[in-house]
């Protein structure tokens, strides 16, 4: 994810420093080139010996050092980043930065860059409440930072509010995110995810195995291109990703009724959620007991979400199904393309090992209205979610499914 990419990774003194290493870690895996600068004051949390392990270069250190000056590393650093992370951000930093001081070698760094920087604030609740920062925070919003706002909790301190630093995982998606070509920009797009679950009392359901990962990793590839995404999710155990508006729903009647809700508003709409076709008819008030007499549930059908999406698609809305089979695949994905009125459909063989539910990995064809397929050899889910992202964007500049194979 960022392969060729240079990240500058600013460190200040505060307690979060520790987390600032594990922020290095995930950059490096995502094949990031990892430069860390760091304040006096971060090294007396960590040393530089920790940062320069873990991203395999030289740590910035001092801005008079006779061997690093004899280049101007300074104006050197500033010129080769990519991205420019400040993590953990504290208080003095964010100060510093909207006066426009340049007083050692992170701050003067600043100053020379032209990447883009992403400021992560770490800091006490009251620091981070105070006038003053809420000042500089608009300032530094104002010169065009982006902000990846703290998390609440528990702080070091010993008192609870906003203050901790982002999560790594949180930051690392917001960086991508600020690498990414903002080509959903302006665009508003909705996915649904995960399975329902149709109660027949109040501990037993029926449902499905999907996890969610094909839907959210969607979601968060859309949010990297700069969409407005809202992700209409059944019950899964994963995580957000930033930047998405989720909406979580039970059944199949209230992923209808959200998504017909915003269905209006999407530029496009793509259905990954395994909805479950049958519901109880009748939903017991109390938990059935166990009994040795057979047990019968009468099933009715649920209603169609995607065909309902097709019958009222207003014009210029790209409409995305997909198709789980287990025999039939190519023949059961066009006859659903063409009845739900769908621009193209992304269809998987369930049989076929790493692909389907639960993996990170998928394996798909994807088919268009005139019957043109194209197929995606292995890989992960959030490459198959660019790929669709890649012919939804081509159908809504006015090119076609032909034109992309």
């Amino acid at each position: 994810m960022l392969q060729g990419k240079t990240i500058l990774l600013g460190v200040s003194g505060g307690i979060a420093v520790y987390k600032a290493a594990e922020l290095v870690r995930l950059f490096v895996k995502a094949g990031g080139s990892v430069h860390v600068v760091m304040t006096a004051n971060a090294q007396q949390f960590v040393t530089p010996l920790t940062f320069q392990a873990l991203s395999n270069n030289p740590v910035g250190r001092d801005l008079f050092s006779m061997d690093s000056e004899s280049q101007i590393s300074h104006i050197q650093k500033a010129r080769m980043a990519d991205l420019v992370v400040l993590a953990p951000a504290t208080a003095n930093l964010m100060a510093k930065m909207a006066a426009g001081i340049a007083d050692d070698y992170l701050t003067t760094i600043l100053l020379a860059t032209t990447a883009p920087v992403l400021v992560c604030p770490a800091m006490n609740v009251k620091m981070w409440e105070h006038p003053a920062t809420q000042r500089n925070l608009k300032t530094l919003c104002e010169l065009g930072y982006r902000i990846e706002p703290p998390a609440s909790g528990f702080l070091a301190c010993q008192e609870e509010g906003a203050g901790r630093l982002a999560d790594p995982g949180d930051i690392l998606e917001s960086s991508i995110g600020l690498l990414t070509p903002p080509t959903l920009a302006g665009r508003s797009v909705l996915v649904s995810a995960g399975p329902t679950r149709e109660h027949f009392d109040p501990v037993r359901f029926l449902s499905n195995p999907s996890s969610g990962k094909m839907g959210y990793a969607l979601a968060r590839v859309a949010a990297r291109r700069s969409a407005r995404v809202f992700l209409v999710s059944g019950p899964c155990s994963l995580a957000p990703p930033p930047r998405v508006e989720r909406i979580c729903v039970t059944s199949a009647t209230q992923m209808r009724d959200a998504i017909l809700n915003l269905s209006s508003e999407q530029d496009a709409i793509v259905m990954t959620a395994a909805v479950s076709d049958y519901r109880p008819a009748r939903t017991a008030a109390h938990k059935v007991k166990k009994s040795p007499e057979d047990l019968s549930v009468l099933l009715e059908p649920n209603p169609d979400i995607l065909a309902s999406l097709g019958q009222i698609k207003p014009p210029g809305q790209v409409l995305v199904g997909f198709a789980a089979e287990t025999e039939n695949i190519t023949q059961n994905a066009q006859d659903k393309l063409v009845r739900k009125n769908l621009d193209f459909i992304v269809a998987n063989d369930l049989t076929r090992e790493g692909a389907g539910f639960c993996s990170d990995t998928n394996e798909v064809k994807i088919i268009g209205r005139g019957g043109e397929a194209s197929d995606l050899s292995l890989m992960t889910k959030e490459e198959v979610a660019a790929n669709i992202w890649d012919r939804v964007e081509r159908i809504l500049s006015g090119g076609d499914i032909e034109s992309q194979q």
